[in-house]
């Protein structure tokens, strides 16, 4: 029997490339891409400072990674989970699922972390903007559109142009996130932001006519198309 709690506590426990990162978000936070030492990141990883450099080149590289696992990254990870592919028949669970996750994330102290990193050091690491940029607007908002796509090509949803309806839907979210986060001297009780998830997703909803009921769709006269995505 212990064996097997041995076996799965070192299963759960971070590997050195995880702690790595951990610690250079932490440190990058605390002192800036520039301020930040390998030497003392070593010293909090509890390694040598020659056995980073076994899992990264240098700390550009370590920043490019954090840029690749955290933020709007993770967001687009999310999206190709099966539990999200599940859900590409199911425009408005979807959404909230979608909702809550960002909820989650945007309550993680490591997301607040990275977002201090990333606004202060994407413009001096030459490739760091394009690679944030990358995962932001290219590779989210892509998946993003081939999901509403989909729906509108189902019947599921009503709009011309199904990538500016993934762009309004993320602006909100974003609005959200600003509002209940950023602005404010502290962050909203949670309660508080999914009340506005909520009634934000209601509003979003109503506008793309997400609620189409069965018996709608078997009146619906012959030849007709609604919801035909048009193309980007």
């Amino acid at each position: 029997m212990a064996v097997h709690t041995s076996s799965a506590a070192e299963a759960a426990a971070p590997t050195t490339r995880e702690r790595i990162l951990t610690e250079a978000l932490d440190l990058f936070a605390q002192s800036g891409y520039g301020g930040a030492s390998m030497r003392e990141l070593a010293r909090r990883v509890g390694i040598r400072e020659s056995s980073l450099y076994n899992h990264f080149s240098g700390k550009a590289a370590i920043l490019e990674a954090i840029v690749s696992e955290h933020g709007p990254a993770s967001s687009a990870s999310r999206l190709e989970e099966p539990r999200y592919r599940q859900l590409a028949r199911q425009p408005a669970a979807f959404c909230r699922q979608f909702a809550l996750d960002l909820v989650e994330q945007w309550s993680d102290p490591r997301e607040h972390q990275f977002q201090k990193v990333i606004t202060a050091e994407r413009n001096r690491v030459p490739g760091i903007r394009a690679k944030f940029a990358d995962h932001f607007y290219a590779r989210e908002q892509s998946m993003m559109t081939d999901y509403f796509r989909g729906f509108a090509l189902a019947g599921l949803v009503s709009t011309p142009d199904p990538r500016e309806t993934a762009r309004l839907f993320a602006a909100g979210l974003i609005y959200i996130r600003l509002e209940h986060y950023v602005m404010g001297a502290a962050p909203s009780p949670r309660a508080k932001v999914i009340e506005a998830i909520d009634r934000y997703l209601a509003f979003f909803l109503s506008l793309i006519a997400a609620g189409i009921d069965d018996a709608n769709k078997k009146r619906k006269p012959k030849g007709e198309t609604r919801g035909k995505a048009a193309p980007d």
